[in-house]
């Protein structure tokens, strides 16, 4: 086992398709970590909430028994402050690189028997849970086929990387992902309500938690 990766649970391993949450950047746009922003409407109340990479983990466990946590810039940080432990915990010692070094990492960390690999961020808490389930069950049916979230444009996370596209991904340098090789492989792109709400400024983030607070005070006034 490679000493930069640290396991947190070694037991109903999904051994051929893992997925990746990619969380090791600095978030300098924003000013603090985003990754531990509370998705609580009060966490004043309840101690220590729920955080976007906790719902990033719960993501990522909708595509993959092994979700792995790509981290950086706030690790040990964000593994202390985390509720949800993740498969893995692979540490990204050049994160500062980019988001092309989180990938090559995530990749590294991955064993032989892998077919693909799942890709997620960990600042798209509105993504639509059962179209993600379908993404991932429409991955499984063909391995070898890329696959990625629509964007209109462009393909882009959540994404799936067959292993027969790896080295490609692994030539890439600095703040880029995947899109331009998933387009190139003609990846098939599928409709992910939700992609566009990402979080890059407090802006972003108090329109994304108002909107997560009303599909809360929903859910309790009609449960299902």
């Amino acid at each position: 086992m490679r000493s930069d990766i640290i396991t947190a649970s070694c037991h109903d391993i999904d051994q051929e398709f893992p997925a990746l949450v990619l969380a090791a950047g600095a978030s300098r746009r924003f000013g603090r970590p985003k990754a531990l922003l509370s998705l609580s409407e009060r966490p004043e109340k309840t101690g220590q909430g729920r955080t976007l990479l906790d719902c990033a983990i719960g993501q990522g466990r909708l595509l993959s028994t092994d979700v792995r946590v790509v981290c950086g810039a706030w690790y040990p940080l964000v593994r202390f402050r985390c509720r949800a432990q993740p498969s893995r915990w692979v540490p990204v010692a050049d994160w500062e690189l980019g988001m092309a070094a989180s990938l090559a990492a995530g990749i590294r960390s991955l064993g032989p028997s892998v077919k693909g690999v799942f890709v997620l961020v960990a600042d798209q808490p509105l993504l639509d849970r059962q179209a993600l389930k379908a993404f991932g069950d429409a991955a499984r049916c063909f391995p070898r086929q890329p696959a990625a979230a629509d964007y209109g444009r462009h393909p882009g996370v959540p994404a799936y990387l067959p292993r027969w596209l790896w080295p490609e991904v692994l030539t890439l340098e600095g703040d880029r992902g995947a899109g331009r090789i998933l387009a190139l492989a003609n990846a098939t792109r599928l409709d992910i309500p939700g992609v566009r709400d990402d979080i890059d400024t407090p802006e972003d983030w108090q329109r994304i938690r108002k909107a997560i607070s009303q599909t809360s005070q929903q859910a309790r006034q009609f449960p299902g």
